[in-house]
């Protein structure tokens, strides 16, 4: 029997073997559904999900630790709420990837549209290709390590957590961030609003470093990297600062 026809958990002379799920045959809402039905991760531990073909919300909501492989490009929302999925995608995605995730890791191989990580509470988002305009937007304690370049009005609001980026930036980096620490290694086309360069201390070599390990990359030195964080002149409000909110 090939890949393509194999049933969703199908009977398994090996334990633990992957469950294969394809959507040229049944539903997104039938793999979700079964995502979501998982009671012990130890059961079903792999699943490989074929011929994507751009779907939507795929694997949105996963609540256990299992590994997801996704062969083909997604669409919207992909992982969204993740909370402990390890979610690799072996194409690109559209807007909302990662939207919200509370932990886990989501790997993209191509490239994210927009948002990428927006609102991310934890976890880990590994965008191996581009990532376009606002990735990481009020971010608040998710990590997000781009191996390409982002675009405008990235980590705005963003509260908390970090972004690198091995590319370069577009306008507008950290309009109005809080807390969040941004590493880029290449150019920052403008910064927004209350958004300043900062040292490179010893403390963010080190935290660069074990950021760069988790996302797999060993290509790239923490010393050429440029960090980017709040003012803080924006955090009350003041009369004199009054065209910059």
């Amino acid at each position: 029997m090939s890949k393509s026809s194999v049933a969703v958990a199908p009977a398994r002379a090996v334990a633990n073997a992957p469950q294969v799920f394809d959507l040229a045959q049944q539903p997104l809402r039938d793999l979700n559904a079964a995502l979501h039905r998982i009671d012990d991760a130890a059961d079903e531990p792999v699943w490989e999900v074929v011929n994507a073909k751009g779907s939507h919300a795929l694997a949105a909501g996963v609540d256990k630790p299992v590994s997801i492989y996704v062969h083909g490009s997604v669409g919207y929302y992909c992982a969204g709420m993740n909370d402990g999925g390890e979610i690799t995608v072996h194409g690109s995605a559209g807007p909302g990837l990662a939207e919200n995730m509370m932990s886990g890791k989501v790997v993209v191989k191509g490239d994210a549209s927009q948002y990428a990580g927006a609102t991310g509470r934890g976890g880990l988002l590994v965008i191996e290709g581009n990532a376009s305009s606002r990735c990481g937007i009020s971010m608040k304690g998710i990590d997000i390590v781009v191996r390409g370049n982002i675009g405008h009005m990235s980590a705005f609001m963003a509260q908390s957590g970090n972004l690198v980026v091995l590319g370069d930036a577009g306008d507008a980096l950290g309009d109005s961030i809080y807390e969040a620490r941004l590493f880029v290694r290449g150019k920052v086309r403008s910064l927004g609003a209350d958004c300043i360069k900062k040292d490179m201390r010893p403390e963010h070599m080190a935290q660069l470093r074990e950021l760069l390990a988790r996302a797999g990359i060993d290509d790239a030195n923490p010393e050429e990297f440029s960090r980017y964080g709040s003012a803080r002149t924006l955090y009350n409000f003041n009369i004199d600062n009054a065209d910059a909110y």
